[in-house]
């Protein structure tokens, strides 16, 4: 009997319409003899599930159901597809977790953690794992910018501390740029972090679980040709994904170890995608994306196709691995 599996995309996030892209996706990819697969819209004014027609069928929240046509429609699965709040944040697994459904993601607190770049630094450093300088400030705080230069150097990158896909990003070269880009991250969240910059290669690597088997995926050498790897580097051509990474053996081992032991440290499971940069052949973690890109052309399915796993095996995994 064939399984109905949920593929929840959307959200209330900058990154709306990017994870609307991954979520179609993985509609077209996943084996339509094997599931039953439902688009379902989650956005900050309606959840409901969107017909080939475009008819659209509410969801009911006591139980993640919907009914068309008198006949009621229960799912055995969620795919999560959403980046950023509320699914990569663990708000909408916390409800999934609740409800006893099962989903692709790992368990919400584990999406929090990681999705909360402060935090999930403050966990890897602890295991001796190489993270930039830091900085921590909030909305509302006093603070000096001669202060925060000393301590992070020109020039430093301002974060939002829970956003995605760059929203909000900015590399400060002058300590009067500071203060814009500290305001245009308040746009994306109330809490701010400000790095060192690190000089190096930057490589991002899918680590999975497949097959049951914590796997880590080719690395891939980003080459923006904007001054990082911005909006415009990520989703608009930007920048060069070089995968296989140009790395040496000494150099792509230790990132495939690093990788792997920040996985595991963090308590993950399903997908994730990490980016560091390599100074002085030593990885920097920079930060987890746990529902990473998965359009034909996202740097996770180009890992995957580089050792033969395609896009319905990697999306069919995912939900054998959430349904066991």
């Amino acid at each position: 009997m064939k399984k109905n599996i949920a593929i929840v995309m959307g959200g209330y996030s900058s990154e709306v319409n990017i994870s609307l892209q991954s979520g179609a996706v993985v509609y077209k990819h996943l084996n339509k003899e094997k599931y039953n697969t439902y688009k379902v819209h989650i956005l900050s004014n309606k959840w409901v599930v969107v017909d080939a027609d475009e008819t659209e069928y509410p969801i009911d929240k006591n139980d993640f159901s919907f009914t068309k046509n008198t006949t009621k429609i229960t799912f055995d699965c969620v795919f999560n597809a959403i980046h950023g709040n509320p699914g990569e944040n663990g708000s909408l697994l916390a409800y999934f977790d609740l409800i006893q459904m099962k989903h692709t993601s790992a368990p919400f607190y584990q999406m929090a953690l990681t999705f909360n770049k402060r935090d999930s630094l403050s966990v890897v450093k602890h295991y001796g794992i190489p993270t930039a300088k830091s900085v921590y400030i909030n909305q509302g705080d006093t603070f000096s910018t001669d202060d925060i230069i000393q301590k992070v150097g020109l020039p430093c990158f301002v974060k939002p501390n829970n956003a995605g896909s760059s929203f909000g990003i900015s590399k400060v070269h002058s300590i009067e740029k500071l203060i814009p880009a500290i305001e245009k991250a308040y746009k994306e969240d109330s809490e701010i972090l400000i790095e060192s910059f690190l000089d190096g290669t930057e490589v991002s690597v899918g680590v999975i679980q497949y097959k049951g088997e914590t796997t880590v995926l080719p690395i891939t050498e980003i080459v923006s040709e904007n001054d990082f790897f911005d909006y415009e580097a990520k989703y608009l051509g930007k920048s060069k994904e070089i995968t296989p990474a140009r790395l040496t053996e000494q150099q792509e081992a230790k990132v495939r170890e690093i990788a792997k032991k920040a996985y595991e440290i963090l308590n993950m499971s399903g997908f994730s995608r990490s980016e560091y940069i390599l100074v002085n052949d030593e990885p920097h973690f920079l930060e987890m994306n746990t529902v990473p890109g998965l359009t034909e052309a996202s740097i996770l399915p180009q890992q995957a196709n580089e050792v033969g796993i395609s896009l319905s095996e990697l999306f069919e995994n995912a939900i054998e691995m959430a349904i066991k």
